[in-house]
């Protein structure tokens, strides 16, 4: 108990030496119990405080991460264009997929965990969005081979852009610090912005983007 840092042992020292400065008498041990009350009652006040400060910021924070540090693209209006690298090298722009829906999802990192089993799910279901003449294209911060290396480890087959400047991830109001964030945006053959999903959950992603998908072409 020497050490103990916590409220709780502050205040059995602070009754103690108030026992003593009020010498043992029932005047004494009232004022002891107020005193201990209202400091009680501070420490609980304080706490209170902390925890609100930390809920705030925690809200904060998601919604940073969420949202990022530009606008996100309106919905209904032509989707920004963007230039970058693939895994291979090979400049693709928004423009080079004209005719076909795009499923363009943006992630923080490669061979990070709930970037893999995202990358895992869009490839098994690969085939499906192209039946319904999509295609999906990846867009990171990390290098082109970066891209390539974890393309080999996973077997995909879908470009993986490389984005280390965010310059296209800010355009689509993507783009944390150093990072792009968990973003999807359904783009339709004539490049308009169809849908986005701004909050993700990588295990189950692709299926409700399949599910969306496929709701936007039977609605026109």
């Amino acid at each position: 108990m020497a050490g103990d840092p916590t409220p709780a042992f502050a205040l059995q020292v602070a009754a103690v030496k108030l026992c003593k400065l009020e010498g043992g008498s029932r005047r004494g041990v009232a004022v002891i119990v107020k005193k201990v009350v209202g400091r009680i009652g501070r420490w609980l006040g304080f706490a209170g405080l902390l925890a609100a400060l930390l809920v705030s910021v925690v809200g904060v924070q998601s919604a940073l991460a969420q949202w990022g540090t530009t606008p996100l693209p309106q919905i209904g209006a032509p989707a920004p264009e963007f230039e970058l690298p693939d895994q291979s090298g090979q400049v693709r722009r928004l423009a080079d997929f004209r005719g076909k829906w795009v499923v363009l999802y943006f992630y923080p990192r490669d061979f990070t965990s709930g970037c893999t089993i995202e990358a895992r799910r869009f490839q098994q279901d690969l085939p499906k969005f192209r039946t319904l003449g999509a295609e999906i294209v990846g867009v990171s911060a990390d290098s082109v081979a970066s891209h390539r290396r974890f393309c080999s480890a996973e077997g995909l087959q879908l470009p993986l852009l490389s984005d280390p400047e965010g310059t296209g991830s800010r355009a689509y109001g993507s783009w944390m610090g150093e990072m792009a964030l968990r973003n999807t945006f359904l783009i339709d053959p004539e490049g308009i912005l169809r849908a986005i999903d701004p909050i993700v959950n990588p295990s189950r992603h692709s299926a409700e983007v399949l599910a969306q998908l496929q709701e936007l072409i039977q609605a026109g």
